[in-house]
């Protein structure tokens, strides 16, 4: 297994995928590692209620919902999104971005323009047809809303929108109805 410390030059997704499994959330992105922190409690209890909210509607449109799953993009790009909505098989090391149809980021201190900008761009470039964005608001998390997009011309056009207190309401990709205030039932 490889190391962070006794690596020279640019990554390349043999040495990445040596690292195996870490502690830390490290992402691969045209020969450059990407390390955001472990996410705090609040963004861990949202992603799980975000799961929670989506499985159901997911299963029976025959798609898994995994957290944190290894997408690969395209070659020398493997991102982490918080959640997917994926067909393909399970128990896969890393899924390929043509099995995904929906991924979902949940913003953090950390992570807001990373989320909002590069990844937004990186899905869009890689085809994934629908990106769900979770924006707490970090001042002790009183409230989150949720911003669906889907690709069109290759890239991400604003679908639905729910304020905190509202619900996110689609047909696409899939049948879905998300609470927010659910989000933070915690």
């Amino acid at each position: 297994m490889g190391t962070l410390d006794d690596h020279e030059g640019p990554w390349s997704e043999t040495d990445y995928l040596a690292l195996g499994e870490t502690h830390h959330r490290i992402e691969l992105l045209d020969g450059s590692l990407l390390v955001t922190p472990s996410p705090n409690d609040h963004h861990q209890e949202i992603m799980g209620n975000l799961r929670d909210s989506l499985r159901p509607a997911a299963r029976t449109a025959d798609l898994r919902a995994p957290q944190a799953p290894n997408i690969r993009l395209a070659t020398g790009r493997i991102l982490i999104p918080d959640l997917a909505v994926k067909k393909g098989p399970t128990g896969a090391a890393v899924s390929d971005a043509a099995d995904v149809v929906l991924v979902c980021e949940i913003t953090s201190p950390s992570n807001t323009k990373i989320d909002r900008g590069l990844k937004m761009l990186a899905y869009a470039a890689a085809g994934i047809p629908w990106y769900l964005l979770a924006e707490p608001d970090f001042t002790d998390y009183p409230s989150v809303s949720l911003r669906l997009f889907r690709l069109a011309d290759g890239a991400y056009i604003e679908h639905a929108v729910a304020k905190h207190g509202e619900k996110l309401t689609s047909q696409e990709p899939f049948a879905m109805s998300i609470d927010t205030t659910f989000l933070l039932d915690y």
